[in-house]
């Protein structure tokens, strides 16, 4: 945590971040619409169900939008240092999903259904949350007036990490989309990571930090999960 409250632009570190990003993007594309699928199947015995366009196509726009987030986020509301290890890091974390979920979704002959639709409606909610939460933050801490004071506003006033939450909704939609019961490994991951890591972690330094109004906070809002946990 003692990256927090060290500012840098870290444009390099972005840069390579997002060029190891394209490569992934490239490989999800191969997997599931090119010859990927097939030398899959003949190196790690995943069986590539042709004919399935429109789930495939689904999951690699969810690759798409979540791409353009994290670029968004890194570049215009990202405010750390980030350390040349992490730049190696964060994509290999984002390859969990970039490449997991086309592998997951490869034998799946399953057609699109209004299931689905309510799983596209899950992941606009959970990069609304993220992202908007982000936004909206970032917009507080713009104003002078609120320097040195903790946010506790907005989105953020249903749980005390709302982006963890919803990068939970948006993960556990791409789960839902392959149809595929091993892809729940993913989302069942990534919340313990939040609930024992991350958010835990990210508690103590913001406590550090604001004391006693941090207190106040996290004495009235949940850390994770809205009204739940």
């Amino acid at each position: 945590m003692e990256l927090y409250g060290k500012h840098s632009k870290s444009i390099p570190q972005k840069v390579v971040i997002h060029l190891l990003e394209v490569v992934f993007l490239f490989l999800s594309y191969w997997i599931m619409f090119l010859s990927g699928g097939d030398w899959v199947y003949s190196h790690l015995n995943i069986f590539n169900m042709h004919g399935m366009e429109e789930r495939r196509m689904i999951i690699f726009l969810f690759n798409l939008v979540i791409f353009l987030r994290l670029g968004y986020m890194m570049f215009f509301l990202l405010k750390r240092k980030i350390p040349w290890e992490e730049s190696i890091s964060v994509p290999l974390a984002f390859a969990m999903y970039y490449i997991g979920y086309p592998l997951f979704v490869l034998p799946v002959d399953m057609p699109v259904d209004s299931y689905d639709y309510l799983t596209i409606v899950l992941f606009v909610l959970g990069c609304f949350l993220n992202t908007g939460g982000e936004v909206l933050r970032d917009r507080w801490k713009r104003n002078p007036e609120n320097k040195g004071k903790l946010y506790t506003g907005g989105l953020f006033k249903y749980s005390r990490h709302i982006n963890y939450f919803g990068d939970l909704l948006w993960v556990t939609a791409y789960a839902l989309m392959t149809r595929n019961p091993y892809s729940a490994f993913i989302p069942v991951f990534l919340f313990c990571f939040f609930a024992f890591f991350n958010a835990p972690a990210l508690d103590k330094y913001l406590k550090k930090k604001y004391g006693e109004q941090y207190d106040a906070y996290a004495k009235k809002t949940k850390m994770l999960i809205p009204f739940l946990f």
